[in-house]
């Protein structure tokens, strides 16, 4: 409705060009498999190939919870795919994204509160996999990419920003069970969800803020929420809001970024 032209990636584009057919303005849907490097290479050949710089990019793929999965490259797939996938993708995009002094924007969540990044093990080779604590690390490494991203970008005129977009019922929530989900209160007994959850319109109100709001100009490598730029978490917190001090950390933002092009074998300095 604003006059952009977006480009969507999607592992399913008949299922994408489906859920959009109800939407104006100017659409094009091109296949996108983060989990598998030769589809991010191939998507960014052909946006290339549809403009010659893009002004704002939403990193907002991911999987939630599933049981453990590799890629064919071995890793875990929570990581593999919310966040090396990303991390390669803006790679590959870089010199539109910098054409159009860009705005990148990643999706974290307050998943992030259940894990850090285990930087000497990212794939559990060594540890036992535990798949909340393994989308945990994906989230806190989108919103690290996202300090990491702004340091290196800034001087280019690109800035990244990270987000917490609030509880939504959506199928990212395919691999939980009705039972899992009312034991973490998310639905009642009667399978209704919890009266805090977010509209779909609602969830993706702060990416569109991160994405576009002259009140950020200027600004980048922060975490948002609610349409606001939030706090560090603290002991008066409220469980579901605030950042975790680790996922704003520069030095361990360095070194994820280190990881993620040993892993990938994508040598990304901006």
């Amino acid at each position: 409705g604003a006059g952009a032209h977006v480009i969507i990636g999607a592992r399913r584009p008949e299922a994408a060009a489906s859920d959009l057919a109800g939407v104006g303005g100017q659409l094009t849907i091109l296949p996108l498999d983060l989990s598998a490097p030769a589809s991010i290479d191939a998507f960014a050949e052909a946006v290339a190939g549809v403009t010659d710089q893009l002004h704002i990019q939403i990193d907002n793929a991911a999987i939630m919870a599933n049981p453990l999965t590799r890629d064919a490259r071995g890793y875990e797939s929570q990581f593999a795919t919310n966040h090396l996938g990303h991390f390669q993708l803006t790679a590959r995009l870089w010199p539109l994204l910098k054409a159009g002094k860009a705005r990148v924007v990643s999706v974290s969540s307050i998943g992030h509160r259940r894990s850090d990044v285990v930087l000497d093990d990212p794939n559990f080779e060594r540890r036992e996999y535990e798949k909340w604590s393994a989308y945990g690390q994906a989230k806190s490494a989108n919103a690290l990419f996202a300090v990491e991203l702004d340091r290196l970008g800034a001087p280019h005129g690109v800035r990244a920003f990270s987000l917490h977009p609030g509880g939504i019922v959506t199928p990212l929530q395919r691999n939980l069970t009705m039972a899992e989900q009312q034991a973490m209160g998310w639905f009642d007994a009667d399978g209704n969800p919890n009266p805090g959850f977010k509209s779909t319109e609602a969830g993706a109100a702060t990416t569109v803020w991160c994405a576009t709001s002259p009140l950020l100009e200027g600004m980048g490598g922060v975490y948002c929420e609610d349409c606001n730029i939030t706090v560090l978490t603290g002991p008066d917190t409220p469980q579901w809001s605030g950042a975790m001090p680790y996922i704003c950390d520069p030095e361990t933002a360095k070194a994820l970024w280190a990881k993620s092009e040993e892993l990938t074998g994508v040598q990304f300095r901006p």
